[in-house]
């Protein structure tokens, strides 16, 4: 009989252990789940806020209205990095599109589909002005006009390729110099001075490189021509 109850009893505590590690395992994967939910529901707004700002064009901090065209620049870094331009997601211009050099760069954009007609840059440093003067001379009415300065954009350009580029739209190009950065949006046919513009002046106690200015950066949006 001793021996009976004996075995009884063991085989009741033993019952009792595996119901209690039963439990303890039901009660760690129950908070394991709370938990786990808890951390995703906190994590899933930043992921949807950091996959929404990485949707806006062109890389902007915040998306344009309707109508408009997304655009983000930035001028030569010294003699060494060229500019670039991005419209509406699309890279315009770069280093690494091959097709940036020494002197004004400039995109031409039709400014009712945002499609990419033209770019070009003018060596201005130790080139002709006369190839400037006649591109710019060529350009339609309703064009976006995109412009970069690379290293040098200003020995060579002369007072009628100022006011063609200040028919643009354009404040700040009469006050260009050697070695400036300058960085420009505009449009043929504006009837106003452009808000797109940004220009710092080569000076050699501010400079950020020797013998050059910090890069100019630029975004916004371009209204989309209706008319």
């Amino acid at each position: 009989m001793m021996r009976t109850g004996g075995i009884l009893k063991l085989a009741a505590l033993v019952s009792v252990f595996f119901l209690a590690a039963f439990l303890a395992f039901e009660l760690l994967e129950i908070n394991l789940d709370f938990n786990f939910a808890r951390m995703f529901a906190r994590s899933a707004p930043n992921e949807e806020a950091a996959t929404k700002q990485s949707r806006y064009k062109c890389g902007l901090s915040k998306p344009c209205p309707e109508d408009h065209f997304s655009f983000k620049m930035a001028s030569g870094a010294a003699s060494v990095v060229g500019p670039k331009m991005c419209l509406d997601d699309s890279v315009l211009m770069s280093g690494v599109k091959n097709n940036v050099g020494r002197g004004l760069n400039i995109a031409l954009v039709n400014g009712r589909t945002g499609l990419l007609l033209k770019t070009e840059f003018f060596d201005l440093w130790a080139g002709d002005v006369n190839p400037l003067i006649q591109f710019l001379n060529k350009i339609e009415d309703g064009t976006i006009v995109m412009m970069a300065t690379f290293d040098d954009s200003a020995t060579k350009l002369n007072d009628e390729a100022k006011q063609l580029i200040s028919d643009l739209g354009s404040s700040n190009i009469s006050s260009l110099g050697f070695r400036d950065n300058w960085i420009f949006v505009g449009g043929k046919g504006i009837k106003t001075k452009s808000p797109f513009e940004q220009y710092i002046k080569n000076n050699a106690e501010s400079n950020k490189y020797e013998g050059w200015p910090e890069v100019l950066e630029m975004e916004g949006c371009i209204p989309r021509r209706q008319d």
